[in-house]
């Protein structure tokens, strides 16, 4: 490879990924090694990336390189979701701007036209998660509406609904009116709304002009829907209403006054009109009042025939004429502003409204138990488990689950009609039209043509909730080789607003279809935030185009600069300055790669750089600990930061600089070896973060020779071998040493060039005599030497409890001298009283790690040491 001083991230990209794919390195087919599962969960087929994606795909391939590089057979299986809500509305708006409207076509014209917008739109979002470097399995791109696919949702309801957890009845629903159809608990959203609450006057049938009952409502746009008032029986200023009724205003229409203690005395006017149609608690009401129930809404949300005023009208315009009409009526007592929660619909925006509707409903009861187990027990683990207690709410309250959607894009509910209202439940029209004979001898004479299946499709996430299984086969073929290895998966990532309606219910279908979890970790991120704290949007314009982000900083950049501020399942305040940020760390490991190449080797000297070596090499075991430590554990962002402070500081800082040649000398070939080897190493643990310039670098003849195969994908990630604690030690206190030494020479404006006398006193019993060559050539000291007293007149400082001096031959300035130690005194005061604090706490002691115990005592022996030398120096300057 030629070497460039600059490192081009967009060249680098464009070739290796090509690169990885021409030669299969993605590719996964079961066989001998330990498989490695992960399921992307599927972006919506109508989806663009946008920075939760970034963040999500970025961990999921990180853990996916991580495993390939282990030696196991990773498998990340992508695929899109057929978002029958968002596509619908996408088709719809296409039609509209070409003139045409969904009711003038028939399904299967309809449907034509949305596969065909699928396929020209539908792998957007895929083809730009390469961008990112994504090592997915794209052989097996899967998507929720494939044949295959459907077919396994299908055999499910069948399934279900002979094991009696599927039903068909009316309930009270979430009706989207611009979606128009019934959208699930979980995909509404609760805002906060600023209302207006409206008094209204509703005359007391056979009372005087005055007598009035004055309820207050959000939604006057209702009233003609009312079947009753209702007030608290133990509410003294109603008792002369009991029994009576009233009539709605505008329409003149009687209703009853009724008791409930249902009603709150003090919300309102105490008194609550009923609207059994419109209504979630009204409709339990009135089956317990035995109200009727008046529907005014069409399913668009505007006013109909039953309404008897303003049909047709939205409902939102009917609520400002309504109540311009009931001020002119004298009906309307007064207007007052609110807040309250509202319900919008997650795949349109549009306002809730609560509707009765004939629906198909999944049972889950018995399907949250063992969902719930799995978590319980153990064998799924949440990441982190804060959530735990949520989920366990949410399983230990659930509620049947609505499948039906009133729409054409998704699968076809296989719900097959008879003339006479009659159902049967059959994958296709011939095994209807056998079972609808069976259901009386009435039906002989019926042929296929007579039966007219449900217009309605499931709900999406009766699809998706199939998802580990289904891109394995599992259904069509549930001994295949592919099910039978890869499943169960090994880590789902996700995020937690969809723990329930999407995680909880594969867990449900893995338990029912597999006898097994379907995963065995849930990583749960954040939502990804602006530096603001607050949530990324269009409308608030504080997201940024990922793309325009990887074109700026590479790909590695934003991976790097994504997981630096991205601590599992808490939110992260993504600023543009972590990208920076990576894009100068692959810069930096870029230059530390142009320094090695750039050395010249002389054969015949000896390596002088043995202690260097060998402090780097344990370093290095000790950091390989530490990233496994927090990879176990699922820190991704702590394993970054600790990969990322190790090539920076440990390496290219402290390592390069003890090993480095002088200008224009050559350096020993064994140690040119041994850190071009330490070099290969630190692309192997880098990799998984950043791909792209690791696999550049890799290939460069520096690293010798490589193969077509011989790759940084698929090297084996470094194992740790022996630490020597002792030489870590002694080599830390050295950098502090020189640390302390340019300190030195920037208090006293000494020139870097310029050489120092060095001499230390050493109380702690450590010999500092063996780093001698590292601390001459780092801090440019000429002389070092041990004492047995102190140097007079010297600058001095203390490294652990060891002192250090300076002979600079100048006049030591007594009084800054004095300022200075009584400064470190003060701090030494300050810390130690923490210390103490910490060890005279009987709960700590009591509950702390012997070896923690023993550090903080280490502590308050270190700091009296180094207390009793400033002491010393400070009563030496007195005299």
């Amino acid at each position: 490879m030629s070497t460039s001083k600059t490192y081009s991230a967009k060249q680098a990209e464009e070739k290796w990924y090509s690169y990885w794919l021409e030669h299969n390195f993605f590719r996964s087919v079961p066989d001998e090694r330990e498989p490695y599962t992960i399921v992307m969960p599927p972006p919506n087929v109508t989806g663009v990336l946008h920075m939760g994606h970034m963040l999500n795909n970025t961990i999921q391939d990180v853990l996916t390189r991580r495993a390939r590089m282990q030696g196991k057979n990773a498998c990340w299986v992508p695929g899109t979701d057929h978002a029958s809500i968002a596509t619908e509305a996408k088709v719809v708006a296409m039609l509209k701007e070409q003139g045409i409207s969904k009711k003038d076509l028939t399904r299967d014209e309809f449907l034509k036209y949305a596969w065909d917008w699928k396929e020209k739109y539908g792998g957007i979002i895929l083809q730009q998660l390469r961008k990112l470097g994504a090592s997915c399995d794209w052989d097996r791109t899967r998507f929720t509406m494939e044949d295959d696919l459907s077919d396994a949702v299908i055999d499910t309801f069948i399934h279900l609904y002979k094991k009696g957890w599927i039903y068909r009845g009316v309930r009270m629903v979430n009706w989207d009116p611009q979606g128009k159809t019934a959208v699930s608990d979980e995909e509404v959203i609760r805002k906060e709304v600023n209302q207006k609450l409206f008094f209204i006057k509703y005359k007391v049938v056979g009372g005087g002009d005055r007598d009035y009952l004055t309820i207050a409502t959000t939604r006057p746009e209702t009233i003609m829907a009312d079947a009753a008032i209702c007030v608290h029986p133990a509410d003294e200023r109603y008792v002369h209403l009991h029994g009576k009724q009233v009539y709605i205003p505008l329409i003149d229409r009687a209703i009853p006054v009724i008791l409930d203690e249902y009603v709150e005395m003090d919300f309102g006017t105490g008194a609550l009109k009923i609207t059994p149609a419109h209504d979630l608690n009204d409709y339990e009401l009135g089956l317990k009042h035995h109200l009727p129930v008046i529907d005014i809404l069409n399913d668009d949300g505007t006013l109909s025939e039953k309404a008897q005023i303003l049909v047709g009208e939205d409902r939102f315009a009917a609520r400002k004429k309504i109540a311009t009409m009931l001020e002119e009526a004298g009906a309307l007592d007064k207007v007052e502003e609110y807040k309250s929660q509202v319900g919008f619909s997650e795949r349109t925006n549009a306002v809730i409204e609560p509707k009765l509707s004939m629906q198909w409903f999944c049972k889950m009861d018995e399907m949250a138990k063992p969902a719930l187990d799995y978590v319980l027990n153990g064998e799924i683990k949440l990441i982190p488990d804060k959530f735990l207690n949520t989920y366990r709410h949410w399983m230990e309250n659930v509620k049947d689950w609505c499948i039906s959607r009133q729409l054409w894009w998704g699968q076809q509910i296989p719900a097959w009609y008879l003339p006479d209202g009659q159902y049967v439940i059959a994958k296709t029209r011939e095994e209807a039209l056998a079972l609808a004979n069976q259901l009386t001898v009435h039906n002989a004479q019926l042929t296929a043509n007579d039966l007219r299946q449900d217009e309605d499709v499931v709900d999406t996430w009766f699809s998706s909730w199939l998802w580990p299984i289904s891109v394995f086969d599992g259904f069509r073929d549930p001994n295949n080789a592919d099910i039978n290895y890869y499943y169960p998966t090994n880590d789902l990532v996700t995020a937690p607003e969809i723990l329930f309606f999407w995680v909880a219910r594969m867990i449900m279908a893995g338990h029912e279809f597999r006898g097994k979890a379907p995963f065995e970790n849930v990583y749960l991120t954040g939502i990804v935030r602006d530096k603001l704290g607050r949530k990324m949007s269009k409308s608030l314009g504080n997201s940024p185009d990922p793309l325009e982000l990887i074109e700026k900083y590479g790909a590695d950049g934003v991976r790097v600069g994504m997981l630096l501020c991205s601590p599992a399942g808490n939110d992260l305040m993504f600023d543009e300055s972590y990208c920076l940020q990576g894009r100068n760390f692959f810069n930096k490991v870029w230059n530390a790669f142009l320094l090695v190449k750039g050395w010249e080797v002389d054969d015949s000297l000896k390596n002088s750089n043995q202690v260097a070596i060998e402090w780097f090499e344990s370093r290095f075991n000790q950091a390989l600990i530490e990233i496994e430590s927090n990879f176990k554990q699922y820190r991704l962002s702590e394993a970054l930061m600790i990969t990322y402070n190790f090539v920076w500081d440990d390496f290219c800082a402290w390592y390069l600089e003890m090993i480095k040649p002088a200008y224009q000398h050559p350096i020993d070939k064994e140690t040119y070896e041994r850190t071009i080897a330490f070099f290969e190493n630190i692309l192997k643990i880098l990799h998984p973060f950043m791909p792209f310039i690791t696999e550049e670098l890799w290939h460069d003849e520096l690293f010798g020779q490589r193969g077509a195969k011989d790759c940084c994908i698929v090297a084996r990630l470094p194992e740790g071998g022996e630490i020597n604690t002792q030489l870590l030690t002694e080599t830390e206190n050295v950098k502090q040493v020189v640390t302390q030494v340019r300190n030195v020479r920037n208090s006293k404006q000494i020139s870097p060039k310029a050489a120092l006398t060095l001499a230390f006193k050493a109380s702690s019993g450590a010999d500092y005599l063996p780093y001698t060559s590292i601390i001459n050539k780092l801090a440019n000291v000429s002389e070092f030497n041990a004492i047995n007293y102190k140097i007079n007149g010297a600058v001095s400082f203390i490294t652990g409890t060891d002192e250090f001096f300076i002979p600079l031959n100048e006049t030591l300035e007594p009084a800054a001298e004095k300022e200075r130690l009584q400064k470190e005194k003060d701090y030494l005061i300050g810390f130690l009283k923490s210390v103490d604090a910490k060890l005279s706490n009987e709960r700590f002691r009591a509950n702390a790690k012997p070896e923690i115990v023993e550090v903080e005592y280490k502590k308050k022996e270190d700091a009296e040491a180094k207390l009793k030398i400033l002491e010393e120096g400070l009563a030496a300057l007195a005299n």
